[in-house]
């Protein structure tokens, strides 16, 4: 196992040197990987925007089984009702609350990988698979760019495009990622700014079209930034948007009330091409465990969720995006 503060280092020393990696970083930072890039084909395969190790898939199943079998309302509300209780307590405003749904499918790990649409794509040997829509951050010309996701209606729902924008909880909960981001990203860079706030994200997926809700926040790194890539991304971990505020109260609570192991689940990718940095966070994903495939989704909870609404939001992210 791999220590943080052997990442961290080793990510700053191939940031100094201007050698591309690729890294891996599990929800709670305990067991980060980092790949040289012409050396990441054998343990983990990935395709995002601009880059890819992935030789074109030679055969294309097609999905013939997906059944799921979620935790029960019951489970889900007892561990709702303990955040409600924190929230109350005035511990955190805003959780990100995840549960873990059994899925059977005909497809393999790979399979879906390869047979997915999705902006980011990982797929780590008989480990997980995740197709994520959400960028992390980005690193352009010496400025970073964080791009939160907060916000998910059903697309076939009529006027779904205006009922999601002016949702109350939604716009809070928004609200709240945004300001979170911000003070994240003003731990690393400065002239810290909203540039895109609430826009609108089209999903196709295997269950149902999806609308998501995002924003995009900038700012301007030091010219050295390169040498200390590793400090700068441990820095905003985990993603504010799959955690919640105030992060550190709000981790403990996420542990206690969610009673499983998110594992890479909401964690990052990301690849460093020895001058700029794209990276996702680790949504939408399905696990192997021993066997059995897990598929983890969840959402945000505030003070004015429902916990029937917050579940089916839940469910509804349990999809692969394949036409």
């Amino acid at each position: 196992m791999n220590k943080p503060e052997e990442i961290i280092n080793r990510m700053n020393d191939l940031g100094k040197q201007g050698e591309p990696f690729v890294f891996l970083i599990d929800f709670l930072g305990q067991k980060p990987k980092i790949f040289p890039l012409k050396e990441s084909s054998g343990e983990i395969l990935w395709h995002i925007p601009d880059f890819s190790n992935v030789v074109r898939f030679q055969t294309e199943p097609s999905q013939k089984i997906w059944n799921t079998n979620p935790v029960s309302f019951e489970k889900y509300k007892t561990g709702f009702d303990q955040i409600q209780q924190h929230i109350n307590n005035g511990d955190t405003y805003l959780l990100n609350f995840t549960q873990p749904t059994l899925i059977e499918t005909n497809l393999s790990l790979e399979e879906i990988f390869h047979l997915s649409s999705a902006p980011y794509k990982i797929y780590l040997k008989n480990q997980f698979v995740c197709f994520s829509p959400e960028t992390f951050v980005k690193i352009d010309n010496g400025k970073i760019y964080s791009f939160p996701m907060k916000g998910t209606i059903d697309a076939g729902i009529d006027n779904a495009e205006e009922l999601i924008l002016k949702d109350t909880k939604e716009v809070a909960e928004h609200n709240t990622i945004v300001d979170l981001i911000r003070n994240d990203l003003s731990l690393i860079s400065e002239n810290v700014k909203v540039e895109k706030f609430r826009y609108l994200s089209h999903i196709q997926t295997n269950q149902k079209n999806l609308w998501q809700v995002s924003s995009k926040i900038s700012g301007d790194l030091p010219d050295d930034f390169a040498k200390k890539i590793g400090d700068i991304i441990f820095a905003m971990l985990p993603a504010g948007s799959i955690s919640g505020a105030p992060k550190k109260k709000t981790l403990e609570i996420i542990e206690k009330s969610e009673n499983y192991d998110r594992g890479y689940y909401t964690g990052i990718f990301g690849i460093f091409d020895g001058k700029n940095l794209d990276s996702c966070v680790l949504i939408r994903y399905i696990e192997n465990q021993n066997g059995q495939l897990i598929y983890k989704s969840g959402g945000g909870i505030t003070f004015m969720s429902e916990a029937e609404k917050e579940y089916e939001e839940m469910l509804k992210k349990v999809y692969v995006p394949i036409a």
